[in-house]
């Protein structure tokens, strides 16, 4: 899927809005990178820091990689009893006052405006590049395309709440997102591990 083009309509005059500007910039991205293109393969050198400053950032500083080596080390990944509800827990009070800081610079309207169409093109997007990587791997587990797909949606939300509040790239939801553009899926910090496949 190509940028949505009535994204910009249906804006208002995003020169009075700078970091709305960012969050259609940020858009217009999403179509370019390589989503998913490095699972499987061992973790580039340049992952580590970036995962060390997420966890770092988040709170979890005792936590550490745990490299993903195949699809069934995903699945259990993703599915994992052991979820860790405090990584979830901080996420979330990120991702609201993200928000509540975004709303400062904007109105509520336009801000679920462009989270929507954030949404709208991640999806798309992200569901065509990971169904033709679990075509090639002969992948037919549906949980596991949903928590995939499900995750890196939420992803490009996170990061798009982080320009659209004026937040800096060191944010833990931009680290995240970075993680993603290397090609790789942050599967879920569970236990001490955070699991990158």
């Amino acid at each position: 899927m190509d940028y949505d083009a009535e994204f910009d309509d249906d804006l208002p005059d995003i020169e009075d809005y700078p970091t709305l500007r960012s969050v259609v910039r940020f858009n217009k991205l999403i179509p370019a990178v390589a989503w998913f293109s490095a699972i499987g393969e061992p973790l580039a050198r340049s992952v580590f820091p970036i995962a060390r400053a997420y966890m770092d950032t988040l709170g979890f500083p005792a936590a550490y990689v745990a490299e993903v080596a195949d699809w069934e080390d995903a699945a259990y990944a993703a599915a994992n009893p052991e979820f860790n509800s405090d990584w979830w827990e901080a996420e979330e009070q990120l991702r609201m006052a993200l928000t509540d800081a975004a709303l400062e610079l904007m109105s509520e309207e336009d801000l679920t405006l462009a989270l929507t169409h954030v949404s709208a093109t991640a999806s798309k997007v992200i569901t065509d590049a990971f169904e033709a990587v679990t075509d090639d791997a002969g992948i037919d587990d549906q949980e596991l395309v949903r928590a995939a797909i499900g995750s890196a949606v939420q992803a490009c939300h996170q990061a798009a709440l982080v320009l659209a509040a004026g937040e800096e790239d060191d944010h833990p939801f931009a680290l995240k997102y970075r993680l993603y553009e290397q090609g790789h899926w942050p599967i879920a910090l569970t236990g001490g591990s955070f699991h990158i496949f």
